[in-house]
C-alpha cells in the first residue's frame, strides 16, 4: 500500500511511496505527531540519481522487519535534498559536525523539535567494513531515547547552538586578507593539490569544480592585476591558465565523459577520471559548459569548443522537457546496475560495427577484453599530457558513434528524475546565453529563451514569489536564496546577449526581492530560506562552495553584474559586502570559496561597462565574441540607467573607472578599445 509520500511531487519522495516504512514528507505535522506520541524523529536525505540512496532503500527502507521498528517507534520523514536545501544545509552541518564527513543518503535522528543529536550517512544492512548494521543504530538510537532523555535533547540543544554560532561570520577587521593575497594564497592552495598528471585538485575521488576552473582560467587572462609582482604574477597567470587546461582536457577524455551521448558524470572515483558514479546532475553541465567555453575563449583550442557545445545539446536534447525546461539529473543505475547502460564490450562493438569498423572503433574508445569496470568498458579517450595535441574523430569513428547511440536507445535506460528546480533552470540558462554570445550561434540564444519562459509561466506566483521547483504542473515550496541568485545572474546573461529589456527587468525585480527576503545586513549575508517561509532548528547561510558555487558567491557576482548594468549603487554596496563576509570565511582556506575568488579578481581587474547605441549588430558582436569577463554589455531595447544617457545613435561606448573613451563607431576602432581592459582576448 502507498504511505504518504504517494501524493509528492519529487520522483525521488515517489520512489520509496510504497516502501513499507510509514513515512512522512518534511511538514510541522510529522513532528507535531512526533511531540504527541513522544518518538524520536528519523530523517532520511537523499535525492533520485544517488546510487548509494537506492542501496539503502533496497536493504532497509523494503525490508519489513526495519520497517516495523521504523514504524513503532520513530517518526520517518523523507527528504529530496533538491527540493529542500535548507533542511539538508541544517542536517549536513550536524552530520558533519558529528563524524567529520558528510554524503548521501543522509542519515538524522532529531528530537520532536528537529534538534538533530545522532547521524551519519549510509549504514548497511549487515555490520561490516567498520559500520554498524542500520537495525542496531536504531536500536542504540531507542536505548539513548528511553534511558538517558536528557542527555540526548541536551546534545540536541547543543548541536544545534553549535551549528548556529557556525554560521556566525565575525565582522571584517583592518587586518582582513585583502583581495590580492587571498587570490595568491588561493593560487598555492591549488597548485599544492594539483595532479600534473591527471589535472584536478587531491586524490580520488575528483570532482569537477568548475567554478575553481574559471577562476585559474580568469587569474591566467589578465595576472598582471595582482600587482607589481613582474615576472612572478605572469609566471603564476600562466601556470594557473595550465592546470585548467589541463584538468578540462583529462576530464574530456575520461570516462566521467559520456563519449556517445555527451554529458558529464557528478565525480570519478578514481584520480584518472575513468570510473564515475554515473549520474548525470543538471548543474554539472551548465558549469562545465561555461569552463569549457571560456577554455576555448582564452587558449583557441577548439576542442574546448567542442566538448561545451556537446554538453550544451545533451542538456537541451536529452535533459530537457518539452517546453525546453531542463530536468534535474539522470540516475546512476539502469535494470538494478550502476552504469550499466554505458558499459561495453568488445563484442558487442562488432555485433554492431561489424568485423572491420567494431575492433577499429574499440581501439579509439579503449574497449578492451575483461574492460575497466565490472568485466565491461567504459569509453574513454587516451591522453598524453599535452594540452594542445587534439586528434580529431575521423569520420569511421563518427559514423560508428551513431551506430552506437542507436543500439545504446534500445537498452532499459537510466531513470530521470524530471522535477524542474528554478536553480539549475536559471544555470543552464545562463550557460546557455553565455554561449550565445560567444560562439554567435542564435539556437543557443532560443534554448535560453524558452527556458526563461517556461519558469517566467510555471515558477513565478502571481505576487511575483519564485518557487523552487515544479514538476506535473504542480509547484513547490517558496525558492530560497540559491535560486535567486542564478536567476539574477541568468536574467541578466539572458538581457546582455539578447538586446531584450524584459530580461533585464526581471533580473532588476528578482533582485530587490532577493534582498527583502534573505538579506541581513547585521549578518553580511544571505540566509538560505526567506523570512516569509517557516523556520528551522537554526536558519543557515551557504558560504562554502560545493559542487557548485555558494550562493552567496554567486549572489555576490550577479548583483555586481547587474548593479554595473542599472546603476543601482544598493547592488554594489551589498556585492562588497558579501565578498568581505567571504574574504573572513575563506581567510584560512581560500579554496572553499572558490565561486568568490571570481569576484575578488573582478574587482582587482577592474570592471567595465560597454554600451552600443542603436542599430550596429557588428560593434555588438566584436563585444560579444571576446573574453571580457570584467565587462557587461548593454545594447538593444534601453532601460534606465546612466550608462544610456546622453548616447549618440550608431555608436559604441566603452567605459571604466568613472570615464568612458570616445565613441567608436567602426568595429576596428572598438577593438582597439576592447584590448585594452583587462583581460581582453582575441574571438577564436
Amino acid at each position: 500500500m502507498a504511505n504518504r509520500l504517494a501524493n509528492a511531487t519529487s520522483p525521488y519522495l515517489l520512489q520509496h511511496a510504497y516502501n513499507p516504512v510509514d513515512w512522512w514528507p518534511w511538514s510541522e505535522e510529522a513532528f507535531e505527531e512526533a511531540q504527541v506520541t513522544d518518538r524520536p524523529v528519523f530523517v532520511s536525505i537523499g535525492y533520485s540519481a544517488c546510487h548509494w540512496c537506492h542501496v539503502m532503500a533496497h536493504e532497509s527502507f523494503e525490508d519489513p522487519a526495519t520497517a516495523e521498528l521504523l514504524n513503532r517507534r520513530f517518526v520517518s520523514i523523507k527528504v529530496d535534498r533538491e527540493e529542500r536545501p535548507d533542511v539538508d544545509s541544517l542536517y549536513m552541518d550536524a552530520v558533519m559536525a558529528m563524524t567529520g564527513r558528510g554524503g548521501w543518503p543522509m542519515t538524522v535522528f532529531c528530537t520532536p523539535k528537529g534538534r538533530p543529536f545522532y547521524g551519519g550517512t549510509y549504514f548497511p544492512k549487515q555490520a561490516g567494513h567498520g559500520m554498524p548494521s542500520f537495525v542496531s543504530v536504531l536500536e542504540a538510537v531507542l536505548d539513548a531515547w528511553d534511558n538517558r532523555r536528557r542527555q540526548v535533547v541536551e546534545q540536541g540543544e547543543q548541536l544545534s547552538f553549535a551549528i548556529w554560532q557556525r554560521s556566525q561570520v565575525p565582522e571584517p577587521s583592518p587586518g582582513s586578507p585583502p583581495a590580492k593575497s587571498l587570490i595568491r594564497s588561493a593560487y598555492r592552495e591549488f597548485a599544492d593539490t594539483f595532479d600534473s598528471r591527471w589535472g584536478g585538485f587531491g586524490t580520488a575521488p575528483k570532482f569537477p569544480q568548475p567554478s575553481a576552473i574559471d577562476f585559474l582560467l580568469h587569474l591566467g587572462s589578465a595576472p598582471e592585476v595582482l600587482g607589481d609582482q613582474g615576472q612572478d604574477a605572469h609566471v603564476l597567470g600562466h601556470e594557473a591558465v595550465d592546470m585548467a587546461l589541463r584538468t578540462l582536457r583529462a576530464m574530456e577524455c575520461g570516462g566521467i565523459r559520456d563519449h556517445l551521448g555527451g554529458g558529464f558524470a557528478r565525480y570519478s572515483t578514481d584520480s584518472r577520471w575513468l570510473v564515475p558514479h554515473f549520474e548525470k546532475m543538471a548543474y554539472d553541465q551548465s558549469g562545465i559548459a561555461v569552463a569549457m567555453l571560456h577554455a576555448w575563449q582564452l587558449s583557441g583550442l577548439e576542442v574546448f569548443k567542442e566538448v561545451a557545445e556537446e554538453t550544451l545539446r545533451f542538456l537541451i536534447q536529452d535533459l530537457s522537457g518539452p517546453e525546453g525546461e531542463v530536468h534535474s539529473a539522470l540516475d546512476a543505475d539502469s535494470e538494478g546496475e550502476e552504469g550499466l547502460y554505458y558499459l561495453w564490450t568488445p563484442e558487442e562493438f562488432e555485433e554492431v560495427l561489424g568485423p572491420s569498423l567494431g575492433p577499429e572503433a574499440a581501439r579509439w574508445w579503449g574497449v578492451a577484453q575483461g574492460g575497466n569496470f565490472e568485466g565491461r568498458s567504459i569509453l574513454h579517450r587516451p591522453w598524453n599530457g599535452r594540452v594542445e595535441e587534439y586528434e580529431r574523430m575521423p569520420a569511421p569513428i563518427a559514423s560508428a558513434r551513431e551506430m552506437l547511440l542507436e543500439r545504446r536507445a534500445s537498452r532499459v535506460p537510466p531513470g530521470r528524475d524530471d522535477k524542474v528546480v528554478t536553480e539549475w533552470n536559471a544555470m543552464a540558462m545562463s550557460a546557455l546565453a553565455q554561449a550565445s554570445m560567444a560562439t554567435g550561434d542564435l539556437a543557443w540564444l532560443g534554448a535560453a529563451k524558452r527556458i526563461a519562459e517556461f519558469l517566467v509561466a510555471n515558477l513565478r506566483r502571481s505576487d511575483g514569489r519564485w518557487l523552487r521547483s515544479w514538476r506535473m504542473g504542480r509547484g513547490s515550496q517558496p525558492a530560497f536564496a540559491s535560486d535567486y541568485a542564478w536567476l539574477i545572474d541568468a536574467f541578466t546573461r539572458l538581457g546582455e546577449a539578447s538586446g531584450e529589456l524584459r530580461w533585464t527587468e526581471f533580473a532588476m525585480e528578482t533582485a530587490s526581492s532577493m534582498l527583502e527576503l534573505f538579506w541581513e545586513p547585521s549578518e553580511g549575508a544571505l540566509f538560505i530560506a526567506g523570512s516569509d517561509t517557516p523556520s528551522l532548528a537554526v536558519r543557515t547561510k551557504d558560504l562554502v562552495d560545493g559542487a557548485t558555487a555558494s550562493t552567496n558567491a554567486t549572489a555576490a557576482a550577479a548583483l555586481a553584474r547587474l548593479g554595473a548594468l542599472s546603476g543601482d549603487n544598493t547592488m554594489v554596496e551589498v556585492s562588497e559586502r558579501l565578498l568581505q563576509t567571504l574574504a573572513v570565511v575563506g581567510a584560512n582556506s581560500p579554496r572553499a570559496v572558490s565561486g568568490a575568488l571570481l569576484s575578488f579578481w573582478a574587482n582587482l581587474a577592474g570592471r567595465a561597462e560597454i554600451v552600443v547605441v542603436g542599430d550596429r549588430p557588428d560593434l555588438v558582436s566584436r563585444v560579444q565574441r571576446r573574453f571580457l569577463p570584467t565587462s557587461v554589455l548593454a545594447w538593444g531595447e534601453p532601460y534606465d540607467s546612466p550608462l544610456w544617457e546622453q548616447r549618440e545613435q550608431g555608436a559604441a561606448y566603452v567605459c571604466s573607472g568613472y570615464a568612458c573613451k570616445l565613441p567608436a563607431r567602426d568595429p576596428g576602432s572598438l577593438d582597439a578599445q576592447l584590448a585594452e581592459l583587462a583581460g581582453a582576448a582575441k574571438a577564436p
